[in-house]
């Protein structure tokens, strides 16, 4: 992968990340049509989530300071547990349970059989549908307030449905927020807050397994070979999508507050269609080469 191909990713990975259109789909999809038959890889999509969710920790760092903080003093007993930021400490980890217990048990399936691009048009239609349904009958009433251990849970179970590529970490959390009654924006806030511990956890376990090859002469000569990303151009990759992504979350929003998901529903439904198309006329790969 050279330095340019890095860069077009990272700008890729930063745009859709926090946008309900699969960031994870687009890496996919726009790695293998500048390199035809080359997936640029699970751990690579992982690796470079670790920019983006860094621009989170910082656009949301006075609120994940605030409940770490008070989280910890009711772990010393020093507050009580009925704290709002407390409940939303305990709630981000209940509702981080199921991606990573998911993600491990069929973690062969993610990497290689899920990332299958009939699946992942599939999945960009299909639940592009969703949220347009959601947004549109659903009462929107909650605020985080009103956030339960129920609730939470649910957050958690259609988070774990982004190792899907396609289905969209922040849509399909958005979508089951609006299903049940969160408004558009205490969905999203919740969706970047629980997407925190798991991106970051994905993105550094897929870093020591992959880091340490790429160190060695004969890593870099194999990764080389195979046309697979470098060391240098997942950090870059990885640095670009931070700067794009913190302007894409401070532009999302706002605009959430005052507009509905329509413009990403009719994205994601042409963009599956455009896919669909591609593979039926043989220009991209299913399986990456794989």
């Amino acid at each position: 992968m050279s330095f340019i191909e890095a860069i077009v990713l990272g700008i890729v990975q930063g745009l859709t990340e926090f946008l309900p259109i699969s960031s994870s789909a687009h890496v996919r999809v726009v790695g293998e049509l500048m390199n035809p038959g080359q997936d640029p890889g699970a751990a690579f999509t992982a690796i470079i989530q670790l920019g983006t969710e860094t621009a989170v920790l910082i656009y949301f760092w006075k609120d994940i300071t605030r409940i770490i903080g008070r989280w910890f003093k009711a772990l010393a007993g020093k507050i009580p547990h009925s704290d709002p930021d407390v409940r939303m400490g305990w709630l981000v980890i209940i509702g981080s349970i199921p991606i990573g217990v998911l993600g491990l048990l069929f973690e062969e399936q993610i990497d290689y059989g899920l990332r299958n691009l009939y699946i992942t048009a599939t999945m960009l239609i299909v639940f592009g549908l969703l949220l347009g349904l959601a947004d549109r009958v659903a009462p929107q009433r909650k605020e985080l307030t009103d956030l339960s251990v129920r609730d939470g849970i649910l957050f958690g179970l259609a988070q774990a449905l982004a190792l899907i590529p396609g289905v969209s970490r922040s849509g399909g959390t958005i979508t089951a927020g609006l299903l049940m009654g969160y408004s558009r924006k205490a969905a999203a806030r919740y969706a970047f807050l629980l997407a925190v511990p798991a991106v970051f956890a994905s993105g550094l376990y897929k870093a020591a397994q992959e880091v340490p090859a790429l160190l060695s002469t004969d890593g870099r000569a194999a990764a080389a070979a195979a046309g697979e990303p470098s060391l240098l151009a997942m950090i870059l990759a990885t640095l670009v999508a931070f700067g794009v992504g913190f302007a894409v979350i401070v532009w999302f929003m706002r605009v959430i507050e005052n507009h509905s998901y329509l413009m990403f529903v009719a994205y994601r439904v042409v963009a599956g269609l455009v896919l669909l198309g591609l593979l039926w006329f043989g220009a991209v790969d299913p399986l990456g080469g794989a």
